[in-house]
């Protein structure tokens, strides 16, 4: 922890900055609805990715680092989280829900951290852990035709994939974060294309792609340079300078954005169940990571 993170104060341009940038990840996720009217998800996942790659992989160093890692990371964060999710917001879950539901990956990424890194689960690991699949358990409760189970399935392996690809990104330790996530689209746009030209055919994909509208484009920039890129790079930036305890929290206010752009934009309806849900959800998150700091500010200091 640098700085002594009890008397740790964000500048408020830093704190501006990280509500950017959880308010354009928020928005991703009705930005992406839209381009799903008119894109396969395949191929706008590999469109995505593709911009991500080039022309930046041009300007910064091969990170130093084993291509497994680079692989895993790219494959996971590429088919792995995008590609399924694009899948399930195509027509089995809302926008806001997903944006929901993809955070669950804060608790996996502990459940593997746990098992790969011999990290222990604390009891309120569990408390948080019951909350959120509490929430989880009150959406699946309420599938329709808008949400079904088979989207909130594909959402959680969207969100297991994260957390794998955080496994990845941990044991590979690369000096430059911001050249390992744009090395590792390597291993995102090839799967992606060739999945995309096995399940979604030729004749989908060059329909999509010649008949894409300039707002069906602006969507793939957005994902790719907002969310990606700019997303990225700003909140790797924030925790290179403050504590993770510091920063970390600001992401809880990502289904907050994204369920109310959803509302918005789309007319995503907001029923009190889905108000309930996301309450239990956010509070298992933030349970999750501000208890240790809680609990670190009430320890009494040893002196020197």
């Amino acid at each position: 922890m640098t700085q002594g993170a009890s008397h740790h104060h964000l500048p408020l341009r830093h704190i501006l900055l990280a509500l950017l940038v959880v308010a354009v990840w928020g928005t991703n996720f009705t930005v992406i609805k839209v381009a799903l009217a008119e894109l396969p998800p395949l191929l706008f996942a590999c469109l995505r990715f593709t911009f991500m790659l080039v022309p930046a992989v041009f300007f910064l160093p091969r990170p130093r680092v084993p291509w497994r890692y680079l692989a895993a990371y790219g494959f996971l964060i590429g088919f792995g989280q995008f590609g399924i999710m694009f899948i399930a917001m195509e027509r089995d879950i809302t926008p806001g829900l997903a944006s929901l539901i993809v955070q669950m990956q804060v608790f996996f990424t502990i459940g593997l951290f746990v098992w790969r890194g011999g990290e222990r689960l604390r009891p309120f690991h569990w408390f948080a852990l019951s909350l959120g699949f509490a929430g989880l358990a009150l959406i699946m409760a309420n599938t329709d035709g808008t949400t079904t189970p088979l989207g909130v399935a594909l959402m959680l392996v969207a969100a297991a994939s994260w957390a794998g690809a955080n496994l990845a990104a941990r044991a590979a330790d690369p000096a430059d974060m911001s050249a390992f996530v744009v090395w590792s689209n390597l291993f995102a746009v090839p799967p992606l294309l060739l999945l995309s030209l096995l399940f979604e055919g030729w004749n989908a994909v060059s329909a999509g792609l010649i008949g894409a509208s300039w707002g069906v484009w602006a969507a793939v920039l957005y994902n790719a340079v907002a969310a990606g890129i700019f997303g990225f790079v700003a909140w790797g930036w924030l925790l290179q300078r403050h504590p993770a305890a510091t920063i970390t929290p600001m992401a809880l206010l990502v289904p907050v954005f994204g369920m109310s752009v959803s509302l918005l934009w789309l007319g995503e309806p907001l029923p009190l169940w889905k108000i309930g849900a996301a309450a239990l959800v956010i509070s298992g998150l933030a349970v999750t990571i501000l208890y240790p700091r809680w609990s670190d500010l009430r320890a009494p200091t040893s002196p020197g």
